[in-house]
């Protein structure tokens, strides 16, 4: 069994974060009310502020080791795409809010699943990415991850084809349209996290 790093360590912890964000995400459409999204929001932003605590203390270690496990500008990505899912989650709820969407659209609680399932699969992946060279079940979890996407793309073009054969109001199909693009974004960026994982595996082989 490889030795684990402190390094592989902080990519769990700021996983693990991205999974807090998804599944308040969920919560937050799923049990909607406009009276208490700011409070959501501010629960929101403080996994975000949390996970750039993490990811800052990882650089500032980095900055000063000239030995790491994996190459640094690979470090550097990993963390950087991780953190961007938890800013693309975030971003979400901050247009829910913006454009003062009322009631939530069924195709938007079938994202939040794809996204939750996502971060679920990272997760997997991450507590084994320390042990790459030996791991079987992290191939698994990327190749998931990109079928997930492959499922989230599906869900944005049927959900835009919906809202634009509505009767919608302009309004709405402008804030829905926008909030979709954002929620299409999660899975993108969950994606970039396991082809970055899978990057690191190859150049390591």
């Amino acid at each position: 069994m490889a030795k684990k790093n402190e390094y592989f360590d902080t990519f769990q912890t700021l996983v693990d974060f991205s999974c807090q964000a998804a599944k308040e995400l969920q919560t937050s459409l799923q049990e909607f009310d406009p009276m208490t999204l700011q409070g959501k929001m501010e629960s929101m932003h403080e996994i975000e502020h949390n996970a750039d605590d993490e990811k800052h203390t990882m650089m500032t270690k980095l900055a000063q080791e000239f030995v790491t496990p994996i190459e640094r500008e690979d470090i550097i990505l990993l963390a950087n795409e991780i953190d961007e899912v938890i800013d693309k989650i975030e971003d979400v709820l901050m247009r829910i809010y913006m454009y003062n969407i009322k009631a939530i659209r069924p195709e938007a609680l079938a994202f939040t699943d794809v996204i939750v399932r996502c971060t679920m699969a990272l997760q997997v992946a991450m507590a084994e990415f320390y042990n790459f060279h030996k791991s079987k079940e992290i191939k698994q979890c990327i190749i998931d991850v990109n079928t997930m996407e492959e499922e989230g793309d599906a869900l944005y073009i049927e959900a835009m084809r919906t809202l634009y054969t509505s009767d919608a109001d302009a309004v709405t199909i402008v804030a829905w349209s926008e909030t979709f693009d954002r929620l299409e974004e999660c899975c993108d960026a969950c994606e970039h996290v396991a082809n970055v994982m899978e990057s690191v595996m190859m150049k390591n082989a």
